[in-house]
Order: C-alpha cells, then sequence, then structure tokens
C-alpha cells in the first residue's frame, strides 16, 4: 500500500479554482495556470466532477492532452454525477460549503455513492479530462460537512459500493491506487479501521495544516503510518488565508482565525521565512505525508508554490511557533 512511489514529487497541483470556486475565471487564466505547472515541473494534477460541475476536468483536460500521458499523475474522485439537465449552481445545497462553485458549470450534480454511480462518474471523467486512464480516484466528501447527520448513511453507501468497485478496479490494475477525498478526519480513521476493503492512500483537506492539524495527530495519522497507507495533504494553505487570501474552511476568515495568521506572519518575518514555505514545508514533515496540492488560478502561484519547497526554514522558527503554542507540541517539523 501507499503512493508515494507512483507520485513524482512532493507537489501537486489541486484544480479545485479552475472549477470557478469563488470567482469566474476567465478560460485563458485556467489554461495560463495549467500550463505553469507544467513548466514548473509538476507532475501530479488533481481534481474532481464537482469542482465547477465538471469544468475544472474539462480545463485540465484541456492543457493535459497535448501532454505525453506517462509523463504525469492524474487523480480525481467520485461520489458526485454530473447531468445534462440544468440547474442554478448558487441554489445547490452544499452543507457547509454552501455557493462555493456558484461560478460553475450550470449543470446539475447529484451525490450517487453507488457501484454504478462510481463506475459512471469515472466515465464521465475520462471522457472530460480526454484521458484514456485514471491513476487515483478518491471517493469524495463521504463526510459530515456535506451530508451533516446524514453522514454515516452516506459512508455506508460508499462502503459497500463506491470503495468495493475502486478496490476491484484496482486489482485488476484499470487504476492504481484508491482512497477518501475528504475535509474531515472521521470518515478516514472509520477507514482505517476496515478489514476490507483497503485503500492505498487518503486525500485530506484542511486538516493537517498550520492552523488545524491537532485533531488528525492523535489517531489518524499514526495509525495510516502503522498501516503504511499515505496521506496527500489538500488546502495546506486553508482555503487561502495562508497565502494571502481571506477564506477559512471556504468561507470568510473569522476574527480569531486572522489573529493566528497574523502572528504566525509576524514570526515568520523576524526569522526570513514566506508563510507559504512554513505552511508547505509543516505539512510535508510528517512521515505519513506523500504530497501536497496547493490549487492556484494564477500562474504567479505556482511559482511561489515551488520556490516554498526549496526555501531554507531555521529551526528556531519552528521552535518559536511551539513557544506561543501556535503548533502542536507533537507536530514534526523538517528540522526536529
Amino acid at each position: 500500500m501507499g503512493i508515494k512511489s507512483l507520485l513524482p514529487g512532493p507537489l501537486g497541483f489541486g484544480t479545485a479554482p479552475l472549477g470557478n470556486m469563488f470567482r469566474s475565471i476567465p478560460d485563458e487564466e485556467a489554461t495560463a495556470t495549467v500550463e505553469a505547472a507544467w513548466n514548473q515541473g509538476i507532475r501530479y494534477f488533481d481534481t474532481a466532477p464537482f469542482y465547477g460541475a465538471g469544468l475544472s476536468e474539462l480545463r485540465l483536460g484541456e492543457v493535459l492532452a497535448d501532454r505525453p500521458r506517462d509523463q504525469y499523475v492524474l487523480s480525481t474522485k467520485v461520489g458526485r454525477v454530473i447531468l445534462d439537465e440544468l440547474e442554478d449552481p448558487a441554489d445547490r445545497d452544499l452543507g457547509e460549503k454552501g455557493g462555493l462553485f456558484e461560478h460553475g458549470r450550470a449543470n446539475k450534480m447529484v451525490d450517487l455513492y453507488t457501484a454504478d454511480a462510481a463506475l459512471r462518474s469515472i466515465e464521465d471523467s475520462l471522457k472530460r479530462l480526454r484521458t484514456d486512464r485514471l491513476d487515483i480516484v478518491w471517493v469524495h466528501d463521504v463526510a459530515q460537512d456535506f451530508h451533516g447527520d446524514d453522514w454515516l448513511a452516506v459512508y455506508e453507501t460508499a462502503r459497500t459500493g463506491a470503495f468495493r468497485v475502486l478496490q476491484n478496479l484496482r486489482d485488476e490494475g484499470v487504476i492504481k491506487a484508491w482512497g477518501l477525498g475528504v475535509n474531515r478526519v472521521e470518515p478516514i480513521e472509520l477507514t482505517l479501521d476496515l478489514d476490507e476493503p483497503k485503500p492505498d492512500a487518503f486525500l485530506l483537506a484542511g486538516r493537517y495544516t498550520l492552523l488545524d492539524h491537532n485533531r488528525s495527530l492523535q489517531r489518524l495519522l499514526p495509525a495510516a503510518t502503522a498501516q503504511d497507507i499515505d496521506m496527500v495533504v489538500g488546502g495546506p494553505y486553508s482555503s487561502g488565508i495562508l497565502a494571502g487570501g481571506r477564506h477559512f474552511e471556504y468561507q470568510k476568515a473569522p476574527a480569531d482565525i486572522i489573529a493566528k495568521v497574523e502572528r504566525i506572519k509576524e514570526l515568520a518575518a523576524a526569522h526570513g521565512v514566506s508563510i507559504k514555505a512554513a505552511a508547505l514545508q509543516f505539512a510535508l514533515a510528517h512521515p505519513a505525508t506523500a504530497a501536497v496540492v496547493p490549487g492556484a488560478t494564477r500562474p504567479s502561484r505556482i511559482a511561489e508554490d515551488v520556490a516554498a519547497l526549496k526555501e531554507s526554514v531555521p529551526a528556531a522558527f519552528w521552535t518559536a511557533l511551539r513557544d506561543e503554542q501556535l503548533i502542536a507540541a507533537d507536530a514534526p517539523t523538517p528540522t526536529a
């Protein structure tokens, strides 16, 4: 198990913003951003039908179709089927993430985690991505933030449906790996306790960042390490607040989070560290982490991410964060 040998490096590109997350992005800007990622050497791309009702997949596929397929790793997700029927994107019920893709395509999205729906979702994604195969498939958002009190029932449908289909596809060599792509630790903890089926990795968004990592450190990451199951960290900038944005948890950041970020920025400046470097290198320091997949909609942001990984971060900076209880005392850091 694990996907570290499959991934081309520690930095991937998360394409949720290409689905017009938060704002309407011109096609030219989206294309230039994907091309910038390629030109900067990034060869792992993560997407999902959910991102703008297929818009992210379409935009990513437009660029990657001209690249040799064996030179990059591609992951997408199942759990939502995109229909030809239209709806108002602003009226969608997205649980805690209301309005997230209100600027995306108007195609209706249906939550479906059955076996048949997973196979249909994969077939549709292959068409939008203009490719003949997927490397990794994640089961998307089987958690409380989208399904509320019904999330365990949704999870059970996925366990007996999408999970088993993906494991069969992996065992048959159709895909190389599968797992969950979620914003909460609980569904991953449940899955780690299963005897069967067994995933290869998880994509965990927003739960192992400078701003939110305590819960993951308690049980999830030790269990994943013990089972040799890798973690891909999504949302390492906590929806943008750690990269100069104004959002946290996909909504406007509250005052306490803004204050915490400002203090981290002050300490980073005092030690000559960029906050992007702090965020990415912190997420990658845990032995379970196989890669980080920050998102971007502007080409210049890609170069910043690449530079952030190469930046030297002094041990004194991490000590300062621990001393002020801005990171957990037991959180691994690059120099500790």
